[in-house]
């Protein structure tokens, strides 16, 4: 009954804590001579040998099964009842010290086996503590990137932010620059006004004493009584007339040539429009019947070329000095050659001086040659084919030929190539007034003429 229950109870032993026996090997004790018998136990990874002590009947050599036949057979004829029963008795108390011997093997078996469990738990644990403390680490990292991520995105929307802040800025820089251009121009240009101004104040008080004098001359051949009816019509005819509209309101009504006086010693022959728009309109140039050839030089255009009386360009130098003495009206008269007759007008125009390129300057667009104007509102310089001051890379001056504030190659040129009828028609080197007859129609007729603003 003790050796099944001690039986069971390593059965048991090994079934929970899942421990395997190999099998049983023997080895000799050199020292003793007895056998001894191993036992290796495996648990996880890990395995376990452990010596396991021989039963004393094997060591003493006392089992029946180990004499032989003889032996056993002279015992059984000799042995009593009472030697039988003792030695049932002593064969019991061997087995009783083989379990014995073996309760201590397991006992300690167990032990071993109840630390390592507790081990393997442990490591378990710690495995479990490791893996949650990575996958918190892993957390803390996916967290950190996700704010890596934001605060690169949030650099990349700075930066874009500061790209466009400097894109304004640049273009506000290069209105600036554009602006302190335009203003230093018109500083300038009033610089050159206010000197004009002086000029012609000393012009006039030198006229007033003129006149003065001339007065008293009268007064002295009235009181004479030698004074002819003609007197007064050669005093008018001495007099020094700035532009076509001093003659006008002076009683001179008839278109004609007439000379002007930009100063005492600076006088001009130009040609007066006096029956014409009001009356009182100083040519600056005229195109009628293609007689004259407009593809001339800066020094041509600069001093004016051709006849008063038919085809000619006044002169850039002379229309500068008219523009900066007072403000002018600049009206452009257009015919096609069906007979239309168009026109275009500022009211405010003037040239700047030859060192800023007769830049033209305009204001104030009216007129039926198109609804908007066909010259460069602000500002171009005057090109020609040996001076080319336009915005192209070209040389607008030589493709469109003539002199002309082109800009870059603009919608007009009103000193092209004179085409006659039938042959204007797909030329964009001709007459041109884009928003008048289109960009490849050369005009019949053009006259440009100049008068004061507030005339």
């Amino acid at each position: 009954m003790k050796i099944n229950i001690l039986l069971r109870l390593m059965l048991l032993l090994v079934g929970t804590s899942s421990i395997e026996d190999s099998p049983v090997d023997k080895l000799t004790d050199v020292s003793g001579g007895s056998s001894q018998r191993l036992n290796s136990v495996q648990h996880g990874e890990c395995s376990y040998t452990f010596v396991l002590p021989e039963p004393e009947e094997s060591r003493t050599g006392s089992w029946p099964e180990e004499h032989d036949g003889n032996y056993e057979d002279n015992s059984v004829q000799k042995e009593s009842p009472q030697g039988k029963q003792s030695r049932l008795n002593q064969q019991i108390q061997h087995l009783e010290l083989a379990m014995e011997n073996y309760t201590h093997w397991l006992q300690k078996v167990f032990n071993q086996t109840s630390r390592l469990v507790i081990q393997s738990m442990e490591n378990s644990l710690s495995s479990v503590k490791l893996e949650n403390k990575l996958h918190w680490q892993a957390s803390e990292m996916n967290q950190l990137q996700d704010k890596t991520d934001a605060l690169e995105q949030r650099m990349r929307d700075m930066e874009a932010r500061h790209r466009a802040e400097l894109g304004w800025i640049k273009s506000e820089h290069a209105k600036l620059q554009r602006l302190l251009v335009s203003q230093s121009s018109s500083i300038q240009s009033l610089e050159l006004s206010l000197a004009q101004v002086i000029t012609d104040n000393s012009v006039l008080c030198r006229e007033q004493l003129q006149l003065h004098s001339t007065i008293n001359t009268v007064l002295k051949m009235c009181s004479k009584n030698k004074a002819s009816p003609n007197v007064f019509k050669q005093m008018d005819e001495q007099r020094k007339y700035r532009d076509c509209a001093e003659l006008f309101r002076a009683g001179f009504n008839r278109s004609g040539i007439y000379t002007i006086y930009i100063s005492m010693q600076d006088m001009h022959k130009v040609y007066c429009n006096m029956e014409h728009a009001g009356g009182g309109w100083t040519i600056i140039q005229l195109r009628s019947d293609g007689t004259l050839d407009f593809r001339r030089t800066w020094k041509e255009y600069k001093m004016g070329f051709g006849s008063l009386t038919g085809e000619h360009w006044l002169g850039n130098e002379l229309v500068y000095k008219l523009t900066n003495q007072r403000q002018s009206t600049l009206r452009l008269e257009l015919t096609d050659w069906d007979g239309k007759l168009a026109f275009s007008q500022y009211d405010k125009f003037y040239l700047g001086s030859e060192k800023q390129n007769y830049r033209l300057f305009l204001k104030s667009y009216s007129g039926t040659a198109g609804r908007q104007s066909s010259l460069v509102i602000n500002g171009a310089d005057f090109s020609t084919k040996d001076m080319d001051n336009d915005n192209c890379i070209c040389n607008c001056a030589l493709m469109l030929t003539g002199g002309w504030w082109f800009d870059a190659c603009g919608p007009s040129n009103l000193n092209g190539i004179y085409y006659t009828s039938g042959q204007n028609s797909g030329k964009f080197d001709g007459i041109k007034w884009h928003y008048f007859k289109g960009p490849n129609y050369s005009l019949r007729a053009t006259t440009m003429m100049i008068r004061p603003l507030d005339f």
